[in-house]
């Protein structure tokens, strides 16, 4: 009879993993040991492989994928638009007429005395949007900073602030989305106040490349003295949109606030029109064509303007700023500025 395996002594039962875990600790250390001195070996070589690697060139990259943003440089002149509004803004006698068009991707453009300064209206609420906006990118003014409404900011016309009682502090946010939604003359001078003044926002316009733009009058300058002109008003959209000025962020609120604006009756019915449409509401039938419009309106009665970002269904973007000056509201200065935007939508569009 085999004898049975002898049962295991409680020595037998713990030292084997006993000593297997003093085995595994002595080993770790070991090659922990081993491992620090090679790295401290190897460290001068790999530093100097490092210094020899290649930099990243973060602008290369960032233009080597994606949408070319563009840039406001006129390159090819659209003849057959220019001479078309040439000849609209001829058969009214009595109206005068500015005009700039400019495709941002690859630099077609048309132009109807494009630097011709006339009185902005509303329509200078644009760069005075960028100017605040650039203070918000450069920590000088904070986005919801209380501005107080005094007397000297109150602004008859447009808007719903100038009823609210003097000594009440509006943010920033909302005087600058005010100011394009419903055209607040009150908020815009809120703004120019808190931007420095008149003097030093007109030495600001000039530094951006604005020439022809400035403020004289607090809004809402019934008289026309603040004047732009077409050029000046499509640069202001422009330098957002190329990544000329702002940072992402700041030029996507610039083109939210843009967005709110509520009056299309100007450059978004003129594309539509040309696209040989009408609609109570031109935004909405317009993006059944592909076409999104940002824009921003003035008028005064003797004077109006729209001037806005187009982006085009074939994912290219424009941008196009009209200006007319006439009798007090003469309803061919509204219909010379959308049969103007017409042609721009005939040419860079065309028909369904």
């Amino acid at each position: 009879m085999t004898a049975g395996r002898q049962p295991r002594s409680p020595k037998n039962r713990w030292g084997s993993p006993f000593r297997l875990v003093l085995r595994l600790v002595v080993m770790g250390i070991g090659l922990g040991v081993v491992t620090g001195t090679s790295l401290k070996l190897l460290a001068p070589h790999l530093a100097q492989g490092a210094s020899k690697a290649p930099s990243l060139d973060l602008a290369a990259a960032r233009n080597s994928k994606g949408l070319d943003p563009g840039q406001f440089e006129a390159r090819t002149e659209l003849t057959a638009v220019s001479k078309r509004w040439g000849e609209l803004a001829a058969a009214q006698k009595d109206l005068t007429a500015s005009a700039f068009l400019l495709v941002l991707d690859d630099g077609r453009f048309a132009q109807l005395q494009p630097d011709l300064p006339l009185p902005a209206a509303s329509s200078i609420k644009t760069p005075i949007l960028l100017a605040g906006l650039e203070d918000l990118d450069n920590g000088i003014l904070r986005w919801n900073e209380p501005l107080p409404l005094t007397k000297e900011v109150v602004g008859g016309g447009a808007g719903w602030m100038a009823n609210k009682p003097v000594g009440t502090r509006f943010p920033f946010f909302e005087a600058a989305t005010e100011m394009i939604r419903v055209s607040d003359n009150s908020a815009t001078n809120l703004l120019i106040k808190r931007l420095g003044g008149k003097t030093t926002l007109n030495e600001r316009f000039a530094a951006m490349g604005l020439p022809s733009t400035a403020v004289k009058n607090w809004l809402p300058d019934l008289e026309g003295t603040n004047t732009t002109s077409s050029r000046d008003l499509a640069k202001s959209i422009a330098m957002v949109d190329i990544g000329e000025s702002l940072s992402p962020r700041a030029r996507d609120l610039f083109r939210e606030i843009m967005g709110s604006s509520r009056t299309n009756t100007l450059i978004p019915l003129g594309l539509l029109q040309g696209l040989g449409k009408d609609a109570a509401d031109p935004d909405s039938e317009l993006l059944s064509f592909g076409i999104s419009v940002y824009n921003k309106t003035g008028d005064i009665g003797i004077a109006y303007a729209d001037a806005a970002l187009i982006q085009l269904p074939n994912g290219q973007r424009a941008v196009a700023a009209f200006m007319v000056k006439g009798p007090f509201n003469d309803p061919r200065s509204t219909d010379l500025i959308r049969a103007m935007a017409a042609e721009v939508s005939k040419t860079l569009v065309g028909r369904k």
